[in-house]
């Protein structure tokens, strides 16, 4: 049987986990729940290596503000640029993003799809 891919896109974790819930009653082939982001990496993934920033060792303000990992210095300075890396964001608490960055891709049986993607606009996706 052919397959279709639902993508939708969530403000929480908790709206993607309760359409999952509703989409597992049809016919689910494959399914992933992930928080996706403008920057590409994971930069600092523990405290313990902020200290680097006392020796200078460490790529660009993206980096330690974005948790990007940029492969081209161009690519770095183009995030510091950012308000979100500056610290003059207007966003949400801890400076996270707060729109639609929860997405979950539903891999359905084609003469589902239209149910589908019915189940995830109701639970709030995009």
């Amino acid at each position: 049987m052919a397959e279709r891919t639902v993508f939708a896109y969530f403000n929480t974790p908790e709206q993607a986990n309760q359409a999952l819930e509703q989409l597992q009653s049809l016919k689910l082939v494959e399914y992933a729940i992930e928080r996706i982001d403008g920057y590409a990496g994971t930069g600092y993934q523990s405290i313990d290596q902020i200290g680097n920033t006392i020796t200078g060792n460490f790529p660009g303000l993206g980096y330690l503000t974005l948790s990007g990992d940029f492969d081209l210095p161009d690519s770095g300075i183009l995030a510091a640029a950012s308000v979100s890396a500056s610290g003059y964001s207007t966003g949400g608490p801890d400076n996270r993003v707060t729109g639609r960055d929860i997405m979950l891709v539903a891999i359905v049986d084609e003469e589902d799809y239209e149910q589908a993607s019915k189940i995830v606009k109701e639970a709030g996706a995009l």
